[in-house]
């Protein structure tokens, strides 16, 4: 069951990688273009939202989910960028760019094509990978109870 939750987990974590990280990088402007001088309220939501997925990329790394939870979205970047150094053209066809898609995704396409383009995927990818190498993250957790009966096997209560 804790594999199924981490298998939702890197689900979603794949989506808010993809489509709020290239949102929020489109948003606040770290594109190829200058920043605005003044930053507004979008700016400041960008940031946030950066700082939400970046709480979310720690939590999935440093916690003790499964390791599927980080295996999906690591993938997913990885294979992506191996699209991207095979075949660029093909690499950013994945982007969603038809006008008639809403214009939030069409943002969150043209981020993603920064953060890929600029090997930012990549990086995340191979970090998102390496609690999967670790074999303590696939190993069930010992309850406390077990614990217990498996600490003093030559004591049965007898003093």
């Amino acid at each position: 069951m804790r594999h199924f939750f981490g298998l939702l987990i890197g689900l979603v974590m794949t989506a808010v990688l993809l489509f709020g990280g290239g949102w929020a990088v489109q948003e606040a402007g770290a594109s190829l273009t200058p920043l605005p001088v003044e930053s507004g309220s979008k700016t400041w939501i960008a940031l946030g939202v950066m700082a939400v997925i970046g709480l979310l990329f720690g939590l999935v790394i440093a916690g003790r989910v499964s390791p599927l939870a980080a295996f999906i979205p690591s993938m997913v970047l990885l294979a992506w960028t191996v699209v991207y150094a095979l075949d660029v053209r093909r690499a950013m066809g994945l982007i969603p760019d038809d006008p008639a898609f809403h214009e939030e995704l069409l943002q969150a396409g043209r981020g993603m094509g920064v953060l890929l383009t600029t090997g930012v995927y990549a990086l995340l990818g191979i970090a998102l990978f390496l609690p999967v190498l670790m074999p303590s993250r696939w190993a069930s957790r010992v309850r406390a109870d077990e614990e217990e009966a498996y600490e003093e096997p030559g004591n049965q209560g007898y003093y």
